[in-house]
């Protein structure tokens, strides 16, 4: 089972930019998509010929937020959504259940510049950890996307810098995130690549990417149970079309 997450910076711009043919050459059975910035028609008119079957939550403000889950086999069932009216009304969560787990994809609220959304954010992480330890009693969980959280000091180009005053790398981010570890969830890619420096977001401006002055946002959390199944993944440096690039996760 193979799966893509992918924060697109606009799933129309993506569009434009050969998002189809990204699609083929991937052959994925599971792609996920944050921050696609479209209505649920609009998604649906992109994907439209892809084959995939499409799940697509959208902001309430036009051309913010959102995100989509597509996969090969239609799901069991899936809901969208988070139970907190703030975060519901931005598109920022999907969990679809398969077979054998579910599989959810977010796109989860930057704490704004000034920091001043840090309340909403702590929120938003307390209750999507309680949400998918739920889903956990019945079957093992994936949850991808945009965390929109640089874990350690080595998932950031200048750490000393940007801590507690950089959204996405203050200690309230930080500790939501080990939450999710101690609750029985595993950064795969960290727990498989544990000295590796590698990222997939770099800032628009100053030719970040081309020097990789880059943040490591984009992750995979698996059930401590599926890390035995899990094949491979990785971080697609080379694809290009977004401030982010794809992350890849390959499950037996």
């Amino acid at each position: 089972m193979k799966i893509i997450s992918w924060n697109v910076n606009g799933i129309r711009s993506a569009g434009s930019k050969g998002l189809l043919d990204q699609l083929a050459k991937w052959d994925a059975d599971i792609i996920c998509f944050q921050e696609t910035k479209a209505t649920e028609d609009q998604v649906a008119e992109v994907l439209f010929g892809s084959g995939y079957n499409v799940i697509a939550h959208s902001a309430e403000k036009k051309g913010y937020s959102g995100t989509a889950l597509i996969s090969k086999l239609e799901p069991l069932s899936y809901k969208i959504g988070v139970g907190i009216a703030d975060h519901d009304g931005e598109g920022r969560l999907i969990v679809a259940e398969f077979p054998e787990y579910y599989v959810a994809t977010a796109y989860v609220p930057n704490s704004k510049g000034d920091l001043s959304r840090i309340p909403n954010r702590k929120a938003w992480d307390a209750a999507i950890a309680d949400i998918l330890k739920d889903y956990d009693l019945k079957k093992p969980v994936i949850y991808c996307g945009d965390l929109n959280v640089a874990h350690k000091p080595i998932d950031l180009a200048n750490p000393k810098s940007n801590y507690n005053r950089t959204p996405g790398y203050t200690q309230t981010e930080i500790d939501g995130f080990d939450n999710f570890l101690n609750n029985g969830f595993v950064d795969s890619w960290r727990n498989r690549h544990p000295e590796e420096v590698k990222y997939s977001w770099w800032s628009m401006r100053s030719g970040a990417r081309s020097r990789n002055i880059g943040w490591r946002l984009d992750y995979y959390l698996v059930s401590e149970r599926l890390m035995s199944r899990v094949v491979m993944t990785d971080i697609l440096n080379d694809e290009y079309g977004s401030d982010h690039c794809p992350v890849y996760l390959e499950i037996n």
